[in-house]
């Protein structure tokens, strides 16, 4: 099975590191968060990537170009003119990058690999900033049983300010930064059937408005909750706090060894 992974956006929100690299890119740990949201794929059995790339979409390719030789012991001999190989700890990746054009809509992006793709074959589908504890296997199960064309993962969004509970003026609780209200949202991470991409137009469609609204009037789209640990990078104290995760060994979505 392949997932498909946006990495074309300008990540204006986090301008602070993406004025130098795509968002992808940022490093959560010492490596590019869009390494992290593969091995989550990879955890699950899933190691066929098809990358679609935009701003600064070379800075990814010369990242894969060179994964190889990064995670391996290597001996380089220049007077033979020969490098030499040790032992190599690269993952069992196959990983497509295509440049999907700069101002390109994430629908668009979607449509532009298409050829890459089985036709009769599901596949997943996930923006390149987001992290959780996600069962992409039960979500892909899910995904067959219920003969939909599209799984959308449901997730509660993470709350971002402490908050009050007041009574007669005096504080009667505060919870520092509790979980949203209830109400859940696209947490990325779909299950998608190829006949979805026919819905999308061209490089303008945005694959969240009328392809999403579409499938969802038409009875097509159906929602797999997850219930666990879902974080997206979006500001710059986002990638703070997943970087705090990490580095105290607290990062839920580490689900590999």
């Amino acid at each position: 099975m392949k997932a498909v992974i946006l990495a074309g956006g300008l990540g204006t929100r986090i301008s602070e590191e993406s004025h130098l690299k795509p968002k992808p890119m940022i490093e959560i740990g010492g490596k590019p968060i869009i390494w992290h949201i593969m091995k989550i794929y990879s955890a699950h059995g899933i190691n066929d990537f098809i990358i679609c790339l935009g701003y600064k979409g070379y800075v990814v390719k010369e990242y894969f170009a060179n994964y190889f030789l990064h995670t391996s012991d290597v001996t380089f001999d220049m007077q033979n003119n020969r490098m030499e190989v040790h032992e190599q700890h690269a993952e069992p990746w196959r990983v497509t990058l295509v440049d999907t054009g700069d101002h390109t809509q994430t629908g668009g992006r979607l449509k532009r690999v298409k050829h890459f793709l089985e036709e009769d074959e599901p596949f997943c589908f996930t923006y390149g900033d987001g992290l959780a504890d996600i069962d992409i296997g039960a979500s892909i199960a899910f995904h067959k049983s219920q003969h939909a064309s599209a799984t959308i993962s449901a997730v509660t969004p993470p709350g971002r300010f402490g908050a009050l509970r007041v009574d007669n003026g005096r504080v009667q609780a505060f919870e520092e930064k509790p979980a949203g209200d209830g109400g859940m949202i696209n947490g990325g991470f779909f299950v998608l059937n190829p006949e979805v991409i026919d819905l999308i137009e061209g490089d303008h469609t945005v694959w969240e408005k009328y392809p999403l609204e579409t499938l969802a009037q038409e009875g097509r789209l159906v929602a797999w909750n997850h219930h666990g640990f879902w974080q997206p990078m979006d500001t710059l104290r986002d990638k703070n706090h997943l970087e705090e995760l990490w580095r105290a060994g607290k990062a839920p979505w580490k689900i590999w060894e």
